[in-house]
Order: structure tokens, then C-alpha cells, then sequence
């Protein structure tokens, strides 16, 4: 688990890159993470997949100017809250309580 990879990335044709890269998330996140994919699917139509919904996320999250800086330049300070308030719960706690969140049945 402590091994380091690069991530992989790819340039899509579209002028956007694909990274491909493993994250660890409080179980609270996938359930909110599942919450989205599931609205996003009801606006589209089709059935949408976590990444489909974390893109989704990001891209909704970012500021309209969120381009590269260059070397040197700092960027501007931002307070990030993190996605979960909740004091810590044992772990399968909160995976319990997050599948039924997904399921609906919380």
C-alpha cells in the first residue's frame, strides 16, 4: 500500500486528459458520491457511473478561472471544509450506514 505510482495520463482527443489514480474516501463520501451519480443519471437519462459523477463534481466545483499557474506564482489561499462534519464512527459502522444511504433505505 505505501508503493508510489505515477498516475496514468492520457490526452483525449477532445483537448481534456484522463489521470487515472486510486483515492480513499470515508464511507460517507461514497454514499454522497452515489447520491450524485444517481441525480446526475435522473437529469441524463441513462445510468451514470462514480467517476462519470466525481467528474461531474469537479467540474461543477472548480472556479471559472482554474487554469495552470506558472512556477513561482503562488496560488490564491482558499478554506476547504471537509466533505465529512460527522465525528469518526468504526469503520463498519459507517460502511453499513453509508450502503443504506445508497440503497435508500436510511
Amino acid at each position: 500500500m505505501n508503493d508510489r505510482v505515477t498516475p496514468s495520463m492520457h490526452a483525449l482527443p477532445d483537448g481534456e486528459a484522463e489521470i487515472s489514480l486510486v483515492v480513499r474516501l470515508p464511507w460517507e463520501d461514497v454514499a454522497r458520491l452515489g447520491q450524485e451519480a444517481g441525480r446526475l443519471a435522473s437529469q441524463m437519462q441513462r445510468p451514470v457511473t462514480l467517476d462519470e459523477a466525481v467528474s461531474h463534481r469537479l467540474r461543477s466545483a472548480r472556479p471559472a478561472a482554474a487554469h495552470a499557474k506558472p512556477a513561482g506564482e503562488q496560488p490564491v489561499a482558499m478554506t476547504t471544509a471537509s466533505v465529512s462534519s460527522l465525528p469518526p464512527r468504526p469503520p463498519a459502522e459507517q460502511a453499513r450506514q453509508a450502503i443504506e444511504r445508497i440503497n435508500g433505505s436510511a
